[in-house]
């Protein structure tokens, strides 16, 4: 019978087992996404990615909107980056949070972003996502975030 008291005890390092393999693969997947968007701003920022988008854009059988479309896109790459590596931060304190079991809603909260194939290494953070969620879901987790 489970002890749903509340109460510190054998519970509480079970718990934490459990948490204990997807929080630091939410840390992983954040610091991944971390880098990458680190690396997206600084190519958007030296103009890496503007050449080889003018050379792409300079192909006369590309449709008129395609070529608007991709024009705006590259404009807002610095900020695409800036809100990728926020995010990715987030995902990674959360992890950082859920694997000392405190603050059960930013862990949730890194757990949804995770899932968001946009943002972050996605190949990593759907899978680690969704583990995370279901563990946070459980009944002895939940209750030893309320006790630590």
């Amino acid at each position: 019978m489970e002890d749903m008291s509340g109460a510190p005890g054998p519970m509480g390092g079970d718990a934490r087992e459990k948490v204990n393999v997807p929080a630091i693969l939410l840390m992983v997947s954040g610091g991944i996404g971390i880098a990458f968007a680190l690396l997206g701003a600084v190519q958007s920022l030296t103009g890496g990615s503007a050449a080889q988008m003018e050379q792409i854009l300079s192909d006369p059988n590309l449709p008129e909107g395609v070529k608007t479309f991709a024009t705006a896109s590259t404009k807002g790459g610095i900020f695409v980056n800036l809100l990728s590596l926020a995010l990715n931060g987030l995902v990674f304190f959360g992890g950082l949070k859920m694997k000392s079991l405190e603050n059960y809603k930013l862990a949730m909260a890194a757990s949804i972003i995770a899932l968001i194939p946009c943002f972050g290494c996605y190949c990593i953070g759907i899978p680690v996502g969704i583990w995370s969620l279901i563990t946070l879901n459980k009944p002895e987790v939940k209750s030893a975030f309320r006790t630590a």
